[in-house]
């Protein structure tokens, strides 16, 4: 089952490589409450054999992922719109909120995680000096994260999904390198970009609607 090999997937994730000075990893699936929520999470939503094609984020960060250990749903949403009670801060997180709109204007979660599994080229997060990072903000740390991304990223193809294509959430920098890699390990057959919720909650709210409409027309294709 799905779920099942999630979790494994989640429980094993280790990062082993030296960082720069001033940076550290950030592991949620270290945090027992956090594993049990996802453990709730992909049994709900996970526990068959559906095909799925993955879109992949940056990396987790502090208030969305970071904290809830599921691509793209803060405290907020894990409760109000998946009601998977949990104990953290109701801080919401812009990437969440968008991609839950998008989501309950796919269909809804039952429908769209039946299709879709969203991860992150790195699943696991990164701090510097306590602030968020993303592993290509400096070039030390996406050379020390490559060979765990690398790793990663055949884990998850390994677990069965749809190798036509993956989606990249961003179209500069993780785009870039996604395409990279897949160029090289030969993983999908195309690399598609979307743009980032965040970019679009911070500088183009206003047309919020229009970019909920690509997101649906792209995953629809």
């Amino acid at each position: 089952m799905w779920d099942e090999r999630i979790m494994a997937f989640l429980s094993q994730l280790t990062f082993d490589a030296r960082l720069p000075k001033g940076f550290a990893v950030m592991n949620p699936y270290q945090n027992a409450v956090t594993l049990d929520l996802c453990r709730q999470f992909y049994a709900r939503y996970y526990r068959d054999e559906n095909p799925r094609t993955l879109l992949l984020g940056i990396n987790p960060g502090r208030f969305g992922s970071g904290v809830t250990g599921i691509s793209f749903t803060d405290p907020v949403r894990l409760n109000d719109t998946l009601g998977i009670a949990n104990p953290f801060a109701r801080k919401p997180e812009l990437s969440s909120d968008f991609i839950y709109r998008m989501i309950t204007a796919f269909g809804g979660p039952e429908l769209f995680y039946q299709r879709f599994f969203i991860s992150a080229v790195s699943p696991l997060g990164f701090l510097h000096n306590q602030r968020n990072v993303n592993y290509y903000d400096d070039v030390r740390l996406q050379k020390a994260a490559t060979p765990f991304i690398v790793r990663s990223i055949d884990q998850l193809v390994d677990m069965g999904v749809n190798r036509e294509v993956v989606f990249s959430v961003g179209e500069g920098e993780n785009l870039k390198f996604l395409q990279r890699m897949n160029q090289e390990k030969g993983w999908f057959g195309r690399v598609e970009g979307l743009p980032h919720p965040r970019f679009i909650m911070q500088y183009r709210r206003k047309r919020l609607a229009e970019f909920i409409d690509r997101y649906l027309e792209a995953l629809g294709r």
